[in-house]
This record gives structure tokens, C-alpha cells and sequence, in this order.
């Protein structure tokens, strides 16, 4: 079994900061992709981040500048820093990965999703 967990959302004024976080946890071997994506009331979901496993990153044009992806191998952790938070920022936001398990099965797994509002 392989898991993501994401926390740190919250409601936060514009302008302000949160920072995201996604655990992934089980029979891993090696993940190659993590990733940000969010979704809007209505809206599709968009890819927001994402890191390599060389730490290559890649952004949404709307948030280039604002948001920086990071992670930690030692803890199959992603992070998501947001800053300079605007209301159309407000979405939820969802952990992605390209996991390899423990027996070499290749799977892209989802978190549950966490909820970032932002208030203007």
C-alpha cells in the first residue's frame, strides 16, 4: 500500500503564506514525480508544481514566482510554498506522485486533497 497524506491548508487573507505538505508513505521503492495539482468549484484541475526525481521543477504560469516546490527524499516529502496568496489561489489542493513500490509496480497515486482559501 502506498498513501498520500497532504496538510497545511487553511484560510489565510491575500497576501499571505501557507506552506503544504505531502507525506507519502507504504511499500516504496522510489518515487519519480511529485506534484501539486488543485481544482476549483467548477473548474478543471490544473497541475500547479511539480519536482523530478533530478529535481527538475515546472509551474503553472500563474503562479511562477509565487510557489516553490521542494521536496525530501529521506522523507518522501513534498512541500508546496505558497506565497503572496491571491482569492484565485482559493482551490483544493491535491498531492500527486509516479510511485515505483517495493515490487517494482509502477502506480500514480492521489491524496485526498486539502483545502486552501484565500480571502481577500
Amino acid at each position: 500500500q502506498v498513501q498520500l497524506v497532504e496538510s497545511g491548508g487553511g484560510l489565510v487573507q491575500a497576501g499571505g503564506s501557507l506552506r503544504l505538505s505531502c507525506a507519502a508513505s507504504g511499500s516504496i521503492f522510489t518515487i519519480n514525480t511529485m506534484g501539486w495539482y488543485r481544482q476549483a468549484p467548477g473548474k478543471q484541475r490544473e497541475l500547479v508544481a511539480a519536482i523530478t526525481s533530478t529535481g527538475s521543477t515546472n509551474y503553472a504560469d500563474s503562479v511562477k514566482g509565487r510557489f516553490t516546490i521542494s521536496k525530501s527524499n529521506a522523507k518522501n516529502t513534498a512541500y508546496l510554498q505558497m506565497n503572496s496568496l491571491k482569492p484565485e489561489d482559493t482551490a483544493v489542493y491535491y498531492c500527486a506522485a509516479e510511485v515505483v513500490t517495493t515490487t517494482l509496480a509502477r502506480y500514480d497515486d492521489w491524496g485526498q486533497g486539502t483545502q486552501v482559501t484565500v480571502s481577500s
